[in-house]
């Protein structure tokens, strides 16, 4: 059995790409980097979604479980979250799957909920699917030996995170390739894997084979990302940039993620005049179904990257607007400016837009 373990829609979406590329290894005459497990076809998929508790989160996911469900495979919905005690109960529930899976499939290694799961996985076999471009972080963490951290947080080590260390220590062993052990990443991300990790591309295969072509419309489409809420861009500075870029290009709605907070989402809807729309799935199936704009903005994030390979073949525009070093807060991680250029230099297929003035 092949047990995978999602948070987030996109998660739950690479998952749905890493099971349908099984039937296409090597992938349109590209193999993976090393050779990797062999590649016949997944019908033993269960995917166990650890709730989250925000209503945009979950919405989405009630909709990928759906679609899911719909390519055959099982869907386990679990509320891990918003009790007291559902991350031990949770585990002590899982663990009889945890013993019975040949390969575990996991979107985000630097979760403290996976991480907890991957304490028990022992020798199985792991695959890590995109959670976006924290993969690339991941790749490049494990490959230099350092500690789990993601590229926004400042590192500190409060309680929580000393209390956690021997959990995060372990996982990390756990997603490091051995002898009796292989790790696989999925992705559409540039990563530069370490020996022994074998990297498959994810072309999303899937995706396009089950939507669209879209209806492409005129003007352009924003797309929204979650560095305000995260603590990494000012929230003015933010509002102004989106507002050049909505007058620059034309464009005409904005597509929120799904971590905007509702009175950031009021005030781009006032100041800039935009259409905010809260997809019901990943943006991803949302622009191959359509109808969507002849011209994509982005900011640095995930998108930069998968929706090129989604829209393959519509003639549709992805452009990405840089991060100007002013709209850093000073309580930004010294990484991010460093990341977010990273994130935007490696797209392919991409217009590079400058920073608004």
């Amino acid at each position: 059995m092949n047990l995978a373990f999602v948070e987030s829609p996109v998660q739950l979406l690479n998952v749905l790409e890493w099971a349908h590329a099984q039937h296409d290894a090597p992938l349109n005459g590209v193999p993976s980097q090393p050779a990797g497990p062999a590649r016949t076809g997944i019908s033993d998929l269960t995917v166990v979604v650890l709730s989250p508790t925000d209503p945009m989160s979950r919405g989405q996911l009630r909709r990928m479980a759906e679609l899911a469900r719909d390519e055959g495979h099982a869907v386990r919905w679990q509320e891990a979250r918003g009790r007291a005690g559902a991350p031990l109960k949770t585990v002590r529930e899982l663990a009889p799957m945890l013993r019975r899976a040949e390969r575990v499939v996991i979107g985000d290694p630097f979760s403290r909920y996976v991480q907890l799961l991957l304490t028990l996985v022992g020798g199985k076999d792991l695959t890590v699917v995109d959670d976006g471009t924290a993969t690339m972080e991941f790749v490049a963490q494990i490959a230099r030996g350092e500690k789990l951290v993601r590229w926004h947080r400042r590192g500190r080590r409060g309680p929580r995170e000393l209390v956690l260390a021997p959990v995060t220590f372990l996982a990390r062993r756990r997603l490091t390739p051995s002898r009796n052990r292989d790790v696989e990443v999925f992705t559409s991300m540039p990563v530069e894997p370490p020996q022994g990790v074998t990297v498959t591309p994810n072309r999303f295969g899937w995706t396009r084979s089950r939507f669209g072509p879209p209806k492409i419309t005129r003007g352009a489409d924003m797309v929204g990302t979650s560095l305000v809420e995260t603590g990494v861009i000012d929230l003015d500075q933010y509002v102004a940039a989106v507002a050049a870029l909505a007058r620059t290009h034309g464009a005409t709605r904005y597509f929120a993620h799904r971590r905007e907070s509702s009175d950031k989402l009021h005030r781009l809807a006032v100041e800039t005049g935009l259409e905010i729309v809260r997809p019901d799935l990943p943006l991803e199936l949302i622009a191959r179904r359509g109808p969507i704009g002849g011209t994509v903005l982005s900011f640095p994030s995930t998108v930069v990257h998968t929706l090129p390979l989604a829209l393959m073949g519509t003639g549709i525009r992805v452009a990405v607007c840089d991060i100007a070093p002013e709209w850093l807060r000073d309580s930004a991680s010294p990484r991010a400016q460093g990341f977010l250029a990273g994130v935007t230099g490696t797209a392919q297929d991409v217009q590079r837009l400058p920073a608004p003035a």
